[in-house]
């Protein structure tokens, strides 16, 4: 089985693995307690924080261990923002952030606080000058993650946290997809990351606080982790964690250099040999091991499945994979196609013989799942005067878009085709479909139901 999910969970590094279980047996104590097993596991912990301070490029007591990444971004977030409750209740926030930021910023909405969100452009890039024009007096935190978890876009952190600093605005940054290739750089205020994305176990999280920063931890006081972080530390994982990351940091270059060979590999002959495919994600700045792209004409969920069966694990951004099926909020905020989508993560250490396999797999299994999927009936399609209407409602993806492309040849250059769909996916995948086959998208319009996507013929 070839796994290449590694921005979801990546394996788990031998190191750590070794460092588990030699600390299963040391580390079991209290580090709170003088006695001798105490001082032990003590000594573990102190070890830990430094090691992973040094990693990430900051002060020992400046590091908080959590126990998830997700928890790191929520105290974080709510700690900074409550710290600077008499500057204002106004947060910054990208539109590609992970989950964990935008749930925290719609509680701060629910409470009556109030959230910006950055735009990024097609390659999911944010502008740092966006950042600037966001800033306002009442400002107390702005959020931007070091790299994107769904397309592997990196982000310009160091231009945004000037930006900030300029301000006076602390930044927050979700390192969680990066931290193991290297230090964020820049003059960023707080971090948070998590060590199953680096090949350390699942359950630990790191969250940077830098001296100076004002940060009000919320909920109950607790005497651990300077009170950032309630509960019994389990010190066995934080110890693996932290030995892991300095594990894969000490590869770091040698193995980004490899990844980004073959996910280039990917992302070069990819469009080549899958017809009507879109790679997304920008072409330089992005993760060593992410690459990721949509297909025209495909189910995602059936892809996966699919891929699957050939002993393959990917993940998908696309709407036909969740239980929502609405598209994923990052590649809606990029406006590219969320249809058919893969996302492909490569873990260290990856065979490139995989990869090739991979490439060999894809082209006949896109090609079975667009067959299965078969041609528009013919009572979706009517004319309605100079119109052509195609009927998809109560359709979901990719079908909305195979009929519109089904008949975009049966009406004369210049006419329309006027889609009907109560797919929210249509909303974004038709104009991303125009924009890849060189139709022109008119917009929508508010259809009896659903809602009406005008595409005039262009050639």
């Amino acid at each position: 089985m070839a796994y290449f999910d590694a921005a979801s969970a990546a394996p788990l590094h031998p190191i750590a693995r070794q460092a588990l279980l030699a600390s299963l047996d040391e580390g079991w104590a209290d580090p709170a307690r003088l006695y001798r097993e105490g001082r032990r596991a003590r000594v573990l912990l102190d070890a830990a924080r430094e090691a992973a301070a040094e990693a990430v490029g900051c002060r020992p007591d400046e590091l908080t261990f959590t126990s998830s990444g997700t928890r790191a971004v929520h105290t974080g977030i709510a700690g900074a923002l409550a710290g600077r409750r008499r500057v204002g209740r106004h947060l910054i926030v990208s539109a590609v952030e992970h989950s964990s930021v935008l749930h925290s910023a719609e509680l701060l909405e629910a409470a009556g606080g109030s959230v910006t969100q950055v735009g990024v452009d097609r390659t999911g890039l944010a502008d740092p000058a966006a950042y600037a024009g966001a800033l306002r007096e009442d400002t107390a935190l702005a959020c931007l993650q070091s790299a994107n978890h769904e397309v592997g876009t990196e982000q310009p952190v160091a231009a945004v946290a000037e930006v900030c600093r300029e301000a006076g605005v602390p930044l927050l940054v979700d390192a969680a997809q990066s931290l193991g290739w290297g230090p964020v750089e820049g003059d960023w205020s707080l971090l948070a990351a998590s060590a199953h994305k680096w090949g350390g176990p699942s359950g630990v999280g790191l969250l940077v606080v830098r001296k100076g920063v004002r940060f009000a931890a919320q909920g109950p006081v607790d005497e651990r982790e300077s009170g950032r972080a309630p509960g019994f530390e389990n010190i066995p994982a934080i110890v693996a964690a932290a030995a892991s990351l300095r594990a894969v940091r000490a590869e770091a270059a040698e193995e980004a250099a490899r990844l980004r060979e073959l996910t280039e590999r990917i992302r070069a002959r990819v469009p080549r040999l899958v017809p009507d495919v879109e790679v997304v994600g920008h072409p330089v700045r992005r993760l060593p091991g992410v690459v990721t792209f949509s297909c025209l004409y495909v189910d995602g969920e059936a892809l996966l499945h699919e891929l699957d069966r050939e002993d393959f694990s990917v993940s998908s951004g696309s709407s036909c994979t969740s239980s929502t099926l609405t598209p994923s909020h990052v590649l809606r905020a990029m406006g590219v196609l969320s249809e058919g989508n893969v996302r492909v993560s490569l873990p260290p250490g990856v065979a490139e013989e995989e990869v090739e396999r991979f490439l060999a797999v894809l082209p006949g299994t896109v090609a079975g799942v667009r067959e299965k999927l078969g041609a528009p009936v013919a009572s979706a399609v009517a004319r309605e005067e100079d119109v052509l209407v195609v009927d998809s409602l109560g359709k979901r993806c990719p079908i909305p878009v195979i009929e519109l492309a089904k008949v975009i040849g049966d009406v004369p250059v210049g006419a329309l085709v006027r889609v009907l769909s109560d797919d929210e996916a249509a909303r974004l995948d038709i104009p991303a479909w125009c924009e890849m086959r060189g139709q022109e998208y008119l917009g929508e319009e508010p259809a009896d139901r659903g809602t009406a996507y005008l595409v005039r013929r262009v050639g």
